[in-house]
């Protein structure tokens, strides 16, 4: 499993940027390896004067995650699931109470539209395709098992969108950051994150990010990290080229990653290359002699869940 960081575009289209890829371990969880990949990549880019924002899907909105984000000098907006359960702040202990002070206040879960309250700031607007669009934030929240970290929980409404499970009227985020969340932008702020998702795509269809068949994982991380620096490239020569479409694509100002590879020769002829040019090698010795290969070594299954076994239905007859 491999987890990548990358750089987002302005313009949903332009394709993304891989800032760094790491191998997720069998011992590790891909949100430790996401943190510590986030914490030297935001230090990076706040020497440099850029306060970026983090966007992450529902996988990431966990505790552990934000815990080890929590002094890291950056904004998170992630998605989390509709059934997730946060909590207000503790009420303040009375004089003369007896026993032990609260730890969490009210509950409040998203799906249950008792337990939400009035929120603490709404927006109304619309989209692009003119559809209204409400976003409702909760303040001053936080998770039962990180209590030192606040967030604020954001819910987008979309009247105009269709109710699939791909695209949902009622979206649940969680916003952690310094300033307040821009609840004006965050839809389409969130949209970009999607190009990551095509930005995999382009790589292992047009890339073949996933042909290859490894035998060690160190050879499936070189490998991981030529995609990478051929992907940095095309996305680097797309000012430089003109696209070179097919018969059927439209003539868009955006050139996808695909018609920039397409169109690269061009640009290669003319840079050319300080590489020697190829040798013949004759014909392969082969195996020594007396050479007998060992099979490869097996490694042990780690679980990284508890596996629920799964409970028969008994049928009692009268």
């Amino acid at each position: 499993m491999i987890s990548s960081v990358v750089l987002l575009p302005q313009q949903a289209g332009q394709g993304t940027f891989v800032l760094d890829t790491a191998r997720v371990r069998s011992t590790e969880l891909a949100t430790e390896v996401a943190a510590r990949q986030l914490r030297v990549v935001v230090a990076c880019l706040v020497a440099r004067g850029l306060y970026p924002i983090i966007l992450g899907d529902r996988w990431y909105a966990c505790a552990p995650f934000l815990a080890r984000l929590a002094d890291v000098e950056a904004c998170c907006l992630l998605r989390v699931k509709s059934n997730r359960v946060f909590y207000r702040p503790a009420p303040t202990r009375l004089p003369g109470q007896l026993g032990a002070s609260r730890k969490d206040g009210g509950r409040f879960q998203c799906k249950d539209e008792s337990s939400h309250g009035e929120p603490d700031e709404v927006w109304e607007g619309t989209d692009a395709k003119g559809a209204c669009v409400q976003v409702r934030c909760w303040m001053h929240l936080h998770l039962r098992t990180a209590r030192w970290i606040e967030v604020s929980v954001i819910q987008i409404i979309r009247h105009g969108a269709s109710g699939k499970p791909r695209d949902p009227k009622i979206s649940w985020f969680v916003w952690k950051g310094e300033p307040p969340a821009p609840l004006a932008e965050m839809s389409p702020t969130y949209r970009l994150r999607y190009s990551h998702e095509h930005g995999y795509r382009f790589d292992k269809q047009v890339l073949l990010w996933d042909v290859p068949r490894l035998s060690t994982p160190e050879r499936t991380e070189r490998w991981t990290l030529v995609v990478a620096c051929a992907h940095n490239q095309l996305v680097l020569a797309r000012p430089l080229l003109l696209g070179c479409y097919r018969p059927w694509e439209a003539r868009r100002s955006v050139l996808t990653l695909s018609q920039v590879r397409r169109a690269m020769p061009t640009l290669l002829q003319q840079l050319g290359t300080p590489a020697r040019p190829p040798q013949p090698r004759g014909k392969a010795p082969g195996r020594a002699k007396g050479f007998h290969p060992k099979p490869k070594p097996r490694h042990p299954v780690i679980r990284k869940t508890r596996k629920t076994r799964k409970r028969s239905k008994k049928t009692a007859s009268a």
